[in-house]
């Protein structure tokens, strides 16, 4: 994701910023039954970065996606591509552990130097999953794919065996890939993706699409909708499954209020109506970007503001009623 959603150079600042200590790595003891992928909006470390703990104890949320490891220019894992993952993101886990939460870290996003692009084979690329999946002792992590990483056959080669590898070492992990998509569905990429997890044996749990920054405007529920229906359908004749199958291996990633595309507008109504068809048809993910601009009132938008007239933690409050 882009601009707004995924602006690296502001967090790459803030990164530096925020001089927080080193934390300790998260214990066993603070892992929660809390299942991380299904209704779990994105939050960063860089802008205005709420309170973890007290934006679960105001909305019910339970889960979050983290926000983004990326490459440190080689094969390595850092948040943001800067910073280790022993400190504040680390710090930021416990906390969400502690208050009874648990978390999944998303991978890539639209800039920066993403690891399936710079780790030079399959195992190179599973061996720095591995180092986070650790690290954090997680349930599940998510595949943001996008741009580069996405638009390139060896690169979705590289990530669906990567990811085919460390499901086979982390029994019970849950592997989510977020990908771009027209309103009719997958792109050609993303079709191709999806033709290429079966080929390869890479059983991805949750696919999860982002449906906005297609249009100048309109139904953004009549247009989600479409989207995850379209996806629905690639899985679906991909994988043989039935209807209900399909939707439940399917997903979606929102954008609260104004998106990056002029005229575009997800308004908390929207969401209202794309969580009760995410509820009808029992999807695996339901998700937005991000709770770090669930704020409205305040101007334009931002990455601290949704700008459009709304309650604070409006979104948030919808993903945390969402049970699949």
């Amino acid at each position: 994701m882009k601009s707004i959603r995924r602006l690296l150079t502001v967090a790459t600042a803030a990164g530096a910023a925020l001089g927080l200590a080193i934390g300790a790595a998260p214990s066993a003891g603070a892992l929660n039954a809390v299942d991380p992928v299904t209704a779990s909006p994105y939050l960063y470390q860089w802008g205005a970065v709420p309170n973890a703990a007290n934006v679960m104890k105001s909305t019910g949320v339970k889960a979050f996606t983290l926000a983004f490891v990326l490459s440190d220019g080689g094969c390595n894992p850092k948040w943001d591509g800067n910073r280790e993952l022993g400190g504040a993101d680390a710090t930021l886990i416990n906390t969400i552990r502690n208050a009874g939460g648990e978390v999944i870290p998303s991978f890539g996003g639209w800039s920066g130097n993403k690891l399936g692009q710079k780790c030079p084979s399959v195992s190179a690329l599973a061996d720095a999953y591995q180092k986070v999946i650790s690290r954090y002792k997680l349930k599940a992590i998510d595949i943001d794919i996008e741009a580069g990483e996405f638009e390139n056959n060896a690169v979705q080669d590289r990530v669906l065996g990567a990811l085919k590898t460390v499901k086979q070492n982390n029994p019970g992990l849950k592997a989510v890939i977020t990908m771009p998509t027209n309103v009719s569905g997958p792109n050609s990429w993303g079709q191709r993706l999806i033709k290429q997890s079966k080929a390869l044996g890479a059983d991805i749990d949750a696919w999860s699409v982002m449906p906005f920054d297609f249009s100048n405007g309109g139904d953004m529920a009549a247009m989600t909708r479409s989207a995850v229906d379209g996806l629905k359908n690639q899985l679906k004749s991909t994988y043989g499954w039935s209807d209900d199958q399909a939707y439940r291996r399917s997903g979606l990633s929102s954008m609260n209020g104004k998106t990056d595309n002029a005229g575009e507008v997800v308004s908390v109504a929207n969401y209202q109506a794309i969580r009760d068809y995410a509820t009808s048809k029992h999807l695996a993910r339901f998700t937005f970007w991000a709770t770090n601009r669930d704020h409205g009132n305040c101007g334009g938008s931002s990455d601290s503001c949704s700008g459009i007239p709304q309650g604070d933690f409006d979104f948030t409050k919808i993903v945390a009623g969402y049970n699949g």
